[in-house]
């Protein structure tokens, strides 16, 4: 049987990766100059680390390098596993382009292992739910190959829609390639973005008040969903309780309401990237979401 390795973008509880069987790679983040990994969800303190950011706080991120990739990869090779790796958008980081290197000095180093890798041109639950659809797919018999080919083709046609407070902590740190065409938040106007296909972040709206962008995210995923009944789609979010419960809402009354909502704190890494009160929704979609 093959390992499904992720990173801590995946955004998933400790307990839920625990339970499918993934391996986690954790990114870092830096606050004033003391380190510290995002991997342990449960210790996590959301609250206190958004509302910290609100009053000024800077974080600083990095990706992962080739030798951090390689020092998770070489024990499984080297206990002769085959690696399926479900990555975060090569679009907003280059950790994907290392993780790429690292597979193929794997196979270099031992010909007789399988390592493949998956740009899921998405993060937070966007990468997090092919995760555990590739362990689901695993658990059912899927080969290796046959995982990779369907989490691919999810990818492809994963929703990834979400509105900010401010565009602010996206124009800093440059995982927004056209944030200037945002008017900002001077008249309550906040921001609609996606991740695009390449899986970029770009603004592809706005609306004047957060209701009506909590209700235009709702709209995306009503007019692109597809076997809505089916699927567990995912809402991650900056500290924004009472607007995720009425995202919930608005989407458990559409016309074509989930199986099952997975909701989420964002995890300090992609979370310190989208700024506190950001509120995204993931779900799978026809062949025009990510061009929305």
């Amino acid at each position: 049987m093959f390992i499904i390795v992720t990173d801590t973008s995946a955004n998933l509880p400790t307990p839920m990766t625990k339970k499918a069987g993934l391996y986690v790679i954790p990114f870092t983040y830096t606050i004033d100059g003391e380190t510290f990994t995002s991997e342990d969800t449960e210790a996590f303190d959301g609250v206190s680390f958004y509302e910290k950011i609100r009053s000024g706080m800077k974080v600083n991120t990095s990706l992962i390098n080739v030798q951090t990739y390689m020092d998770h990869f070489e024990p499984l090779a080297a206990q002769g596993h085959d690696i399926l790796f479900i990555a975060m958008s090569s679009g907003i980081s280059g950790s994907y382009n290392c993780s790429v290197q690292a597979a193929d000095e794997i196979l270099e180093k031992y010909p007789g292992i399988t390592v493949k890798t998956i740009d899921t041109m998405g993060a937070s639950l966007g990468e997090g739910l092919i995760a555990l659809e590739a362990a689901r797919l695993r658990d059912e018999g899927k080969t290796l190959q046959e995982t990779f080919d369907l989490c691919r083709d999810m990818a492809v046609h994963m929703g990834q829609v979400f509105t900010v407070d401010s565009l602010m902590h996206l124009r800093r740190t440059g995982r927004c390639s056209n944030a200037k065409a945002a008017i900002g938040t001077v008249l309550n106007i906040k921001p609609l973005l996606k991740g695009n296909e390449i899986g970029q972040i770009v603004t592809y709206g706005q609306v004047r008040g957060r209701k009506k962008s909590l209700m235009a995210l709702a709209k995306s995923y009503e007019d692109h969903v597809q076997d809505a009944e089916h699927q567990t789609i995912g809402i991650a979010h900056a500290n924004s309780p009472e607007d995720t419960v009425f995202l919930i809402n608005l989407l458990n009354a559409s016309k074509h309401p989930p199986k099952d909502i997975l909701t989420v704190m964002y995890e300090p890494v992609t979370g310190s990237h989208v700024g506190p009160g950001t509120i995204a929704l993931f779900f799978v979609g026809d062949a025009h979401v990510r061009s929305i």
